[in-house]
């Protein structure tokens, strides 16, 4: 378990890079660190390692306070963006290399090495050097050795940046079996919401220093604590559209809704709906938002459609074959949406 409690980190010039975090990351769990960048998920990271030094707060690994504790005492394995393995020693010295700093022994060191480069299909590879290795291969050997530390936590850092785009998806899967296997907690920073979807039990989105919102992939998708988390999360980002409280009903780009709760006469609203969740009509709906098709973008299985509606862009995510024609009028009929005030999401 690692516990963060008011974890604070100002840089030189007051850049307030933490901002008072307070976080519990469970046992054995796949937590996600999300944000664009300088949001401060790589300080936090570097902090929980011990390579910087907040300036207030604590941090504790399985109970222990590793605050003032340096990185080599703090039972943790970090895996770095360009996988810092060393290019004059072999994939067998690389991964054994943490252990030679402990001093455990020779032979135990070998042994270890093989076990893990078995586990990782490595074991051809033993007598390589990096630059023999491909980038997946390379990537694997940084596993190997923080795997082979045997550590209380791991601690990546966008690991699967430096990989093409069918290899990221590959070591993705393999990244994600294997801390299954292995159950040690990790946590992974990432700029790239599909990954923190796809591999962590929890997210928590950062954005200046702070925690916006921590839940799970289908809390943080399907329910956006904030128009920023929104904007941010979905391969396609979600519709925010302005509209107005008119009558105990919601007026939204042309479309009259359900007002929620708590709604004044004349309150401004953001209206968020995914385009995966909006249906096009072609006869005008009431409950439809109007407009003209202005783009048509394949996606491989359906096509992202654009309309003009007004002075706003509504989108939505269409099925194979049911792509409209540029020019056409169509209605977006929600079937799934938020309701923001304030930047917050009203329940």
């Amino acid at each position: 378990m690692i516990t963060l409690r008011s974890l604070t980190k100002v840089f030189p010039g007051g850049v307030r890079a933490l901002d008072a975090v307070d976080l519990t990351i469970a046992d054995g769990e796949f937590f996600a660190l999300l944000g664009p960048s300088g949001c401060g998920k790589t300080t936090l990271l570097r902090t929980i390692a011990g390579l910087e030094a907040p300036g207030s707060g604590a941090v504790a690994i399985n109970g222990r306070d590793v605050t003032a504790l340096p990185p080599g005492r703090r039972d943790v394995a970090m895996v770095f963006q360009d996988y810092a393995i060393f290019p004059h020693m072999s994939v067998r010295d690389n991964i054994a290399y943490p252990l030679r700093i402990r001093k455990v022994p020779r032979a135990e060191r070998a042994g270890r090495a093989e076990e893990v480069a078995a586990r990782l299909s490595l074991s051809e590879l033993l007598g390589r050097r990096p630059a023999q290795l491909s980038g997946g291969q390379q990537q694997r050997v940084a596993l190997a050795r923080a795997i082979a530390c045997r550590p209380s936590a791991f601690l990546f850092d966008e690991p699967l940046s430096n990989l093409d785009a069918r290899l990221r998806l590959e070591a993705r899967t393999f990244l994600k079996r294997l801390q299954r296997e292995l159950a040690v907690t990790t946590v992974f920073v990432t700029h790239d919401q599909a990954e923190a979807l796809a591999l962590a039990d929890r997210i928590a989105v950062m954005s200046a220093g702070r925690m916006v919102q921590i839940g799970t992939p289908a809390e943080v998708f399907q329910r956006p604590a904030t128009t920023f988390v929104a904007a941010f999360i979905g391969s396609t980002p979600m519709n925010l559209l302005r509209g107005t409280s008119v009558n105990g009903a919601l007026h939204v780009a042309g479309a009259v809704r359900a007002a929620p709760a708590g709604l004044g006469e004349g309150d401004e609203i953001v209206y968020g709906v995914r385009p995966e969740y909006m249906n096009l009509s072609e006869t005008e709906r009431p409950d439809g938002i109007p407009g003209t098709v202005a783009v048509v973008e394949n996606l491989g299985t359906g096509a992202l459609v654009t309309l003009e509606s007004g002075d706003q862009l509504v989108q939505a995510v269409v099925p194979e074959g049911g792509e409209p024609r540029l020019g056409a009028r169509r209605w977006a009929v929600p079937a799934r949406s938020l309701v923001y005030r304030d930047g917050a999401l009203m329940t």
